[in-house]
C-alpha cells in the first residue's frame, strides 16, 4: 500500500511533466501513478478536432442539424482531443484494471473513459470555468459512458473535469448530462497542495477504500459513487466547517477576551468572518500573500516570539483591518498616540512593536479600500469613562495605571501559525471567488462558504438557544437547494403568465417549462420542444423579467435568477439571433421616444 506522502510525491513528479512531454503521455503517467490503466485504446487516432468530431458524433443529434454554438466554440478552443483509454466494469476487479487482451467499446455504458484535452493559446492564459465545463459536455455527450477529461492549457495549467449524469425523465433510454465538476487549474510546476490532496483522494486505491467502508459493490456503480463523492464540494465543505469549529473552540480557550461588551464566542466569529473574506480577496490578488507567511511577517515584527508572542493579530491583522481595508489609501498613516488620533480607527498603531515599518507599509498598500462594513471598528470614539464601548480594542492607549488598553484582547501568535493555527487549516483547501453554481462546480471553498460559517458557527456557540441566536440577530442563510427551488418556481410562474402555447394545451406548457428550466439538461438544447413563435414569445418574455431583492443579502436570489435566465437563453436561442433582434427592436423605440420628447 503506498503511503500518502509517496502518493502526492509521485503525484507531484507526473504533474512536472505535463510542461516538457506530450501531453497525452504525461497524462496518462499521471492517471498511472492514480492507478488507473488500461489498453482498451482507440486504434490510429490522429488528435485532431475534425476527426474525433467524425468519429464519435453526438449520440442524440439528428444527422441533417448545424453544428451548435457549443461545438463551433470547441473547434475553435481546442488543439487536440485523444482518447487515453477506458475501463470497463469487467476490469474493475480488486485494485488492478489492466488487462491486455481487450479492445475499445465507446458503446459500453458501464465505463469511464479518460480523454487528454490541449486548448490554444488564450491571452490570459487561462479559461473561464464556463468555458471548462462547456468542453467538457461536449465530449461527454458523443459517448454512453462518462468522460474525465484533462485540459492542458498553454500555460501548463492542468483541469479535471466530470460531468454528472442522470436518466432523461422523459426517455429512460437516454442519459441527461447534468453540472461538471472541476479540479481547476493546477499549476504543474509547484502545486497547491489542496490539489495534491483532491487528485490523491481520487486515486483508485483511496476509492477502492470508501468502497470498502461503504460497503458498496467493487464495480462500476461502486467506482462511480466514490468518485461522487471526492467530488462533492458539499462534503468539502462540511469537512472544511469541522475542522473550523476545532479552531474557533480552541481560540475561545486560548485567546483573551473580555466578556464586558460582547461573549468571547462572538468575538471570535467575528474575527473569522474577517480573516475568511480577507482570505477569498487574497485569492484575486487584493492582499499581499506574504502577510500571512510566518516566515515573511517575523521579519517586520520586534522580539517576535512563535509560541508566546500576540504582536501579530495587533500589528499585522488588526492593522490590515481598520487602518487599511477600512481607510481611504490617502487617508492611512500612524497615530500620533494623542487624544486626536488615538481613539481614530482609521490610523495604524502600534508602531512600537514593528521592526520594519516602511516595509510592512509597502504591503499593506497593495491592498484597496474596501467600502462595507465587515472591517468597521466597534469601538467609540468615546472614552470608557465618559461611556464609550470597546470591542475590538483596536486602540494604543495608556489607561492611568499604565496598562495598555488593548492587553484586554490578545490572539497569540500560534493560533495563526502553529500545526493547528488558522493559516495551516486555510492552506489545506483551495479557495476559489467564483460562487458554484448549478451548472459547474469546482471542487474548492466558494464564497458562499462565508454565509454558512457565520450562521452555523453563531448557532453552535450557544447550543440551548441557538435557533433563538439567529432569530434575534436575523443571521439565517439559505441553502442552495432553496434558492434554486424559489427560482424555478418564479420563473415558472413568470413565464406561464407572460406567454401561452399554440396548441392550448396548459398542462403540457408547464411541463415544458420545467424541463427549460431543469439545470440538469442544461447542455441540450429545448428548440426541439417548441414552435417558432414560442421561442421568439419566450425570449422576449425572458427580456422583460426584472428582479426585486427585498431582503438586500448576499445576493443569492438575484444571481440565482441571472444563472438560470443564462441558462434558458443557452437552450432557447444557441445562436443568439432572436435576443439580438428583440434588443435591436428595444434600442430603436428607446431612440424613436428620446426624438419624439425633443420635438
Amino acid at each position: 500500500m503506498t503511503s500518502e506522502a509517496t502518493l502526492k510525491y509521485n503525484i507531484c513528479e507526473a504533474l512536472a511533466k505535463i510542461s516538457v512531454d506530450s501531453f497525452p503521455e504525461a497524462a496518462q503517467e499521471l492517471l498511472g501513478v492514480l492507478g488507473y490503466q488500461s489498453e482498451r485504446v482507440p486504434p490510429e487516432q490522429t488528435g485532431i478536432v475534425g476527426d474525433f468530431i467524425a468519429d464519435y458524433p453526438p449520440i442524440n443529434k439528428r444527422s441533417n442539424k448545424e453544428p451548435t454554438e457549443s461545438e463551433k466554440s470547441f473547434i475553435e478552443h481546442v488543439h487536440s482531443v485523444r482518447i487515453l483509454f477506458q475501463i470497463t466494469d469487467s476490469e474493475l476487479e480488486e485494485a488492478m484494471l489492466y488487462d491486455k487482451q481487450v479492445g475499445f467499446e465507446p458503446g459500453t455504458m458501464r465505463s469511464f473513459l479518460f480523454v487528454a484535452v490541449e486548448l490554444r493559446n488564450k491571452e490570459s492564459g487561462s479559461y473561464p470555468r464556463a468555458e471548462y465545463a462547456k468542453f467538457a459536455q461536449e465530449i461527454n455527450k458523443r459517448f454512453r459512458a462518462p468522460a474525465v477529461v484533462l485540459f492542458k492549457t498553454s500555460d501548463d495549467l492542468l483541469t479535471l473535469a466530470f460531468v454528472h449524469r442522470r436518466l432523461h425523465k422523459r426517455d429512460s433510454s437516454r442519459d441527461v448530462l447534468g453540472s461538471v465538476s472541476l479540479v481547476r487549474e493546477i499549476k504543474t510546476v509547484k502545486p497547491h497542495r489542496a490539489h495534491l490532496s483532491i487528485l490523491a483522494d481520487l486515486s483508485l486505491e483511496n476509492r477502492l477504500q470508501w468502497i470498502r467502508k461503504k460497503d458498496t459493490s467493487r464495480n462500476f456503480d461502486g467506482l462511480l459513487a466514490s468518485w461522487l463523492d471526492a467530488l462533492d464540494t458539499e462534503v468539502l465543505t462540511g469537512k472544511f466547517y469541522k475542522e473550523l469549529f476545532a479552531w474557533f473552540k480552541r481560540a475561545v480557550n486560548e485567546a483573551r477576551l473580555p466578556e464586558s461588551n460582547v461573549k468571547a464566542e462572538e468575538q471570535v466569529i467575528r474575527f473569522i468572518t474577517r480573516i475568511l473574506f480577507v482570505w477569498f480577496i487574497k485569492e484575486k490578488g487584493l492582499v499581499a500573500e506574504e502577510l500571512f507567511s510566518e516566515k515573511q511577517i517575523q521579519r517586520h515584527l520586534k522580539d517576535y516570539d512563535s509560541e508566546y508572542g500576540d504582536s501579530y493579530y495587533r500589528a499585522v491583522l488588526q492593522n490590515l483591518f481598520f487602518a487599511t481595508l477600512n481607510t481611504e489609501i490617502d487617508k492611512r498613516g500612524f497615530s500620533s498616540v494623542d487624544q486626536k488620533t488615538h481613539r481614530d480607527p482609521s490610523r495604524y498603531r502600534y508602531q512600537d512593536e514593528i521592526d520594519d515599518v516602511d516595509g510592512l507599509l509597502r504591503l499593506f498598500n497593495r491592498s484597496p479600500f474596501i467600502n462595507g462594513g465587515l472591517f468597521e471598528c466597534l469601538d467609540s470614539f468615546e472614552s470608557v469613562s465618559a461611556g464609550g464601548l470597546r470591542i475590538d480594542y483596536f486602540t494604543d492607549n495608556v489607561n492611568n495605571s499604565g496598562q495598555r488598553e488593548y492587553k484586554k484582547l490578545l490572539f497569540p501568535n500560534r493560533l495563526f501559525f502553529d500545526n493547528n493555527g488558522l493559516f495551516k487549516l486555510f492552506e489545506r483547501y483551495k479557495f476559489t471567488i467564483e460562487e458554484n453554481t448549478p451548472i459547474e462546480r469546482e471542487v474548492a471553498l466558494d464564497p458562499e462558504l462565508m454565509g454558512k460559517a457565520f450562521e452555523n458557527l453563531l448557532a453552535a456557540h450557544n447550543p440551548e438557544t441557538r435557533e433563538t441566536a439567529r432569530k434575534q440577530t436575523g443571521s439565517y442563510y439559505t441553502p442552495t437547494s432553496v434558492v434554486e427551488y424559489m427560482v424555478d418556481e418564479v420563473l415558472m410562474e413568470s413565464l406561464a403568465t407572460k406567454t401561452q402555447p399554440i396548441d392550448g394545451d396548459g398542462d403540457w406548457w408547464r411541463e415544458r417549462l420545467r424541463y427549460l428550466l431543469d439545470y440538469e439538461d442544461a447542455c441540450n438544447d429545448a428548440e426541439e420542444l417548441f414552435e417558432m413563435t414560442e421561442l421568439d414569445n419566450l425570449v422576449r418574455a425572458v427580456s422583460e423579467i426584472k428582479v426585486i431583492d427585498p431582503a438586500v443579502g448576499s445576493g443569492a436570489f438575484p444571481m440565482g435568477v441571472l444563472h438560470k435566465l443564462t441558462l434558458v437563453l443557452r437552450r432557447l436561442d444557441p445562436d443568439n439571433s432572436r435576443w439580438q433582434k428583440i434588443q435591436k427592436a428595444i434600442a430603436l423605440g428607446k431612440a424613436d421616444e428620446t426624438f419624439d420628447k425633443d420635438d
